[in-house]
């Protein structure tokens, strides 16, 4: 299963050093690992919460614990990597590449620029330089799966079309290797990042499986039309990205989405929970891809949308 469990530990400032200009098997429920390895190679081409305590957590027998100031370095490493590719020519075009910096839902990153140049459109992508201090959501590292790890980030910087707007991004890794990024989208005006429920160590409540879940589930029902609208428990809000774009989407040349990345998120201080996750059509290509911040308040079964993108 590859919902997220402990979805979100420790929620840190962290203080990024020297970067005032950063470089930057439930159905349906993909696992990591099988659609990083089945999109290698396409087929068409907010307020800071409070940090944790000074004591260190308790490293697992197999490995040392991931700390936030560690989470934060790789961050940085990340946005350092990803400025320094995307100057190179042509970088959507190596699938090696790709996989150096993505994985997941975000691998649809370099199919994007694959489809804009076979159009005879400029690349979208740009530098990602952040503004202010980025926050780092780090799970209890006894929750971190077996082998992989995983954090959350909300960090500010331009979107695509030169406007700054805070982003939510997850990054995941697994053995040794380093962090890539899995899902992001940016937050929709207006809307603010909600604070996390802290445990007794200063690590964030688990959102739980069954919920997570049945959360995905409604939104690739919503797209696919595959059951009843709320058939999952959830309804989604009147007001929501989805209900405004899938009109105009379908349009187009929508295929219906196949599956669902990992499903990251955490509990609200104010007992709503966040889910971030991204819905793909067939992982040989994932030409379309619809990434989600979703939050659902305490007691509701309404999903409200923090942010949203869709790639096509």
């Amino acid at each position: 299963m590859s919902v997220r469990r402990t979805v979100l530990g420790l929620a840190v400032v962290a203080g990024l050093a020297g970067c005032g200009t950063l470089p930057p098997p439930v159905p349906g429920l993909a696992r990591p690992s099988a659609v990083a390895k089945a999109t290698s190679s396409p087929a068409t081409p907010p307020p800071s919460p409070s940090p944790g305590p000074s004591t260190p957590p308790t490293p697992s027998p197999s490995r040392p614990a991931l700390t936030a100031a560690q989470a934060g370095q790789e961050l940085r490493q990340w946005l350092g990597t990803y400025n320094k590719t995307i100057k190179k020519a042509k970088w959507w075009r190596k699938n090696s590449t790709l996989d150096a910096l993505f994985v997941e839902g975000a691998l649809h990153e370099g199919v994007l620029e694959r489809n804009h140049e076979d159009f005879g459109q400029k690349p979208e992508h740009r530098p990602i330089n952040v503004q202010g201090t980025p926050v780092i959501y780090l799970p209890r590292p006894e929750n971190q799966p077996d082998n992989d790890e995983w954090f959350m980030a909300q960090a500010t910087y331009k979107d695509v079309k030169g406007h700054v707007r805070a982003h939510l991004l997850a990054f995941l890794r697994t053995g040794g290797e380093p962090f890539r990024l899995a899902v992001v989208t940016p937050v929709h005006w207006g809307q603010r990042v909600p604070k996390p429920k802290l445990d007794a160590d200063g690590y964030i409540t688990d959102i739980g499986d069954d919920m997570a879940r049945a959360v995905a589930l409604e939104y690739q029902n919503f797209w696919n039309h595959e059951k009843k609208e709320g058939a999952s428990g959830y309804r989604l809000a009147k007001d929501s990205f989805s209900r405004k774009a899938f009109p105009e989407v379908y349009k187009g040349l929508y295929v219906a989405f196949r599956g669902r990345s990992s499903v990251y998120g955490f509990r609200t201080a104010d007992g709503g929970s966040l889910f971030l996750f991204a819905m793909l059509n067939k992982p040989q290509s994932v030409n379309q891809v619809l990434s989600e911040a979703l939050f659902v308040p305490k007691g509701s079964r309404t999903i409200q949308e923090l942010g949203a993108n869709w790639f096509s």
